[in-house]
């Protein structure tokens, strides 16, 4: 079973950037599409960026497209959110997951991914 861990989450002013790092373990996430999701509390979770297993094909949510990266490095086992031009409003805590099913399709549900990190936290001050 593979097990996923996110980090680079914390405090940043609105404009300003961050990276969030996704490292697994357990087995390898090569082959597999991966995704990000984001949740405020007493909302669902909402997706934010997916990316096959090539890193060839990626998708995003319209709130982050032009502003959030996703990308991975399958020889370290690991996912990446490069997340630019901040706003408050992408406060959240931020998940990685692992799609379940091997083929690419851009999948914004979060029943559609098995595997979740513990979360690392993103706050953006105005």
């Amino acid at each position: 079973q593979v097990q996923l861990v996110e980090s680079g989450g914390g405090l940043v002013q609105a404009g300003g950037s961050l990276r969030l790092s996704c490292a697994a373990s357990g087995r390898t996430i090569s082959a597999y599409p991966m995704g990000w999701f984001r949740q405020v509390p007493g909302k669902e979770r909402e997706f934010v960026a997916s990316i096959n297993w090539s890193g060839a094909s990626t998708n995003y949510a319209d709130s982050v497209k032009g502003r959030f990266t996703i990308s991975r490095d399958n020889a370290k086992n690991t996912v990446y959110l490069q997340m630019h031009s901040l706003k408050p409003e992408d406060t959240a805590v931020y998940y990685c997951a692992a799609d379940k099913h091997p083929t690419w399709v851009p999948r914004t549900r979060p029943e559609d991914y098995d595997v979740w990190g513990q979360g690392t936290q993103v706050t953006v001050s105005s």
